[in-house]
């Protein structure tokens, strides 16, 4: 078999990424929902009485951000003291210690990690089942942390039971779309709270403010664009993972569903769950590597 030479080697490369980022069938239409989603979530977002809709998703992204900071705070070596939402939309992570540098800007980039990564998941049922899964051990850290605070607990016990009763529609296919769509929801919050706070109009209690006072680099508008920059980002690489990672059909995606935790009376072997979350993470891990590649 004749070498290629580098130019040949380059143009096949491109040739099968962009073949891998192109959607199928399903795909397209996972893409399709995402879009609605952002139109009626614009749309709520600015509507009185409509707006309490999507309410407790915006408190839940909230969490996020709250748990961002904590976790960050404990990868730093911080004692968390309490976490904290209110009716108001807004929260509050006590802590003392850690690096600030780090944690300040956690609650911003790490709610839209988030949401990214639960976008990525929005395009395979058993991805979605996985994500359930670690959100629910975020529920219960995050539980602790806030276990004086009664919204929180409403909150994550609500949001709990959503997701347990989308969980039995369809097999899980209705869990896939809730999953997509609080990975929407966390990523345009997040994008439009940094605006709001840190472009649009200077708050001084925001953690952007925060930041600038402890670098002194750049006032708290720059570091603003900075963030969403990286949170647009973030938003960007959620849809290729999922583009490139689940190339599954609709068909095949219930089919795997049924040998994976599956909806309990389904007819299943459930030994065949191990082998389904080792593929599907070896899947997740080389679309991973091969686009830092």
């Amino acid at each position: 078999m004749p070498a290629l030479d580098d130019n040949t080697y380059y143009m096949l490369q491109v040739r099968s990424a962009a073949s891998q980022l192109t959607p199928n069938a399903t795909q397209r239409t996972t893409l399709i929902i995402a879009g609605v989603y952002i139109i009626v979530i614009a749309i709520l977002w600015h509507v009185p009485y409509l707006n309490w809709i999507i309410y407790p998703f915006k408190l839940l992204t909230v969490g996020f951000h709250e748990m961002s900071h904590a976790i960050t705070g404990v990868l730093t070596c911080a004692h968390i003291h309490s976490l904290e939402l209110d009716p108001d939309e807004g929260g509050a992570t006590r802590m003392s210690g850690g690096i600030p540098w780090i944690t300040l800007p956690a609650g911003y980039l790490g709610s839209s990690f988030i949401g990214a990564c639960l976008i990525a998941c929005g395009f395979d049922t058993n991805a979605s089942k996985i994500a359930s899964l670690v959100l629910a051990v975020f529920f219960l850290i995050t539980l602790w942390w806030a276990r004086r605070n009664v919204l929180t607990w409403v909150l994550i016990l609500g949001m709990s039971g959503l997701i347990v009763l989308f969980w039995f529609v369809a097999g899980g296919v209705a869990l896939r779309y809730l999953v997509l769509f609080i990975g929407v929801m966390s990523c345009l919050y997040v994008l439009w709270d940094v605006i709001d706070d840190t472009i649009a109009r200077k708050v001084n209690a925001s953690d952007a403010s925060a930041f600038a006072q402890i670098c002194g680099c750049f006032p708290s508008q720059v570091w603003g664009v900075i963030w969403l920059i990286i949170a647009f980002i973030f938003f960007a690489v959620g849809i290729l993972v999922g583009l490139a990672a689940f190339k599954e059909s609709s068909a095949q995606q219930k089919q795997d569903s049924q040998h994976f935790l599956p909806v309990p009376g389904a007819k299943t072997n459930a030994a065949d769950s191990l082998p389904a979350l080792t593929g599907l993470l070896v899947t997740l891990t080389s679309t991973v590597v091969t686009m830092l590649a």
